[in-house]
């Protein structure tokens, strides 16, 4: 006999149990089962662990083939893109249940009515942009991005957030094109509010706005660079001090001189008054869309 841990074999003569190695001490038909059973339960892990890595290869598959017939849907501009806009209790507070409870779809219409303009501007004849919604109220507060930006918490808070927005979409109509999930709050304890996002993998976003009608022009700016940003439209502004970047994030970059300006591009977020000084536009009658803006969600080809 010998031995199955320390290799040791039994001679004729020994004064330990047939059943016991000699030297070891261990139990022959003991010491077996319990490595048989670390070869199986080795083998169980690997096999679990490469069932886990395919199932994760095949939801990547299936977000990465879903986004590219999305962004291929919404890109031609040739029927209205559907938009749902999803309203939130931000804050959780009277004021805000009070002001979503008076959202109506025609509070919204300006929105069309901007991009309506805007796009034949570029000789984008199309009548209706966008068919804009109401969703139900969520209760649920999305998943809030990373405080450090780099690639890779960027990309799993992205997958969060869409998943997130997979459970909680209970809208009952057709499939929205873009999902605006928008956040309200009672401007009297509030004066500033969380940066608001837009995602074009997913096509959805979230967005942080007042709960008072004398700002709704505000937030319908707000809504739309956020949904631009799901077309594939990207910031025109400095991230560190908010100023627009010249000179994409200028609505007239060519205008002399050329301050000050007279509108907002819609990406670079404010309408430059000089070198130093910008304003917000009081609404979505005082911003275009640039030209790269135009660009980046299809409305015009590069020659």
């Amino acid at each position: 006999m010998q031995c199955p841990k320390c290799q040791y074999v039994r001679r004729a003569v020994e004064d330990t149990p047939a059943w016991q190695c000699p030297r070891c001490g261990i139990a022959y038909q003991k010491f077996r089962p319990a490595a048989a059973s670390k070869k199986v339960a080795k083998k169980d892990s690997t096999t679990f662990k490469d069932l886990r890595v395919a199932i994760l290869l095949l939801i990547l598959l299936f977000v990465a083939l879903d986004q590219f017939f999305m962004k291929v849907n919404t890109s031609d501009w040739d029927q209205p893109l559907r938009v749902v806009i999803y309203p939130i209790n931000g804050d959780q507070s009277s004021a805000s249940s009070s002001h979503i409870a008076t959202l109506k779809e025609r509070g919204f219409s300006v929105v069309n009515q901007f991009m309506r303009r805007e796009a034949a501007r570029y000789g984008l004849a199309i009548n209706e942009p966008l068919d804009i919604r109401i969703g139900p109220l969520i209760a649920e507060i999305p998943p809030l991005p990373p405080e450090e930006r780099n690639i890779l918490k960027t990309v799993l808070w992205s997958l969060h957030l869409r998943y997130w927005a997979f459970i909680v979409d209970r809208y009952d109509g057709p499939r929205p094109d873009i999902r605006i999930f928008t956040l309200y709050y009672d401007p009297a304890a509030y004066q500033q509010l969380p940066h608001s996002t837009g995602i074009e993998q997913g096509m959805l976003s979230v967005v942080h706005a007042f709960a008072n009608q004398t700002m709704t022009k505000q937030n319908n700016f707000v809504i739309t660079h956020e949904m631009l940003h799901t077309l594939g439209a990207t910031d025109k502004y400095n991230l560190s001090n908010n100023q627009p970047l010249y000179p994409d994030g200028y609505a007239e970059p060519a205008k002399e001189p050329r301050y000050p300006q007279r509108f907002a591009e819609v990406m670079g977020g404010r309408i430059p008054l000089s070198l130093e000084h910008t304003k917000i536009p009081a609404g979505l009658d005082e911003v275009i869309v640039g030209e790269k803006t135009a660009w980046e969600i299809g409305w015009f080809k590069k020659e």
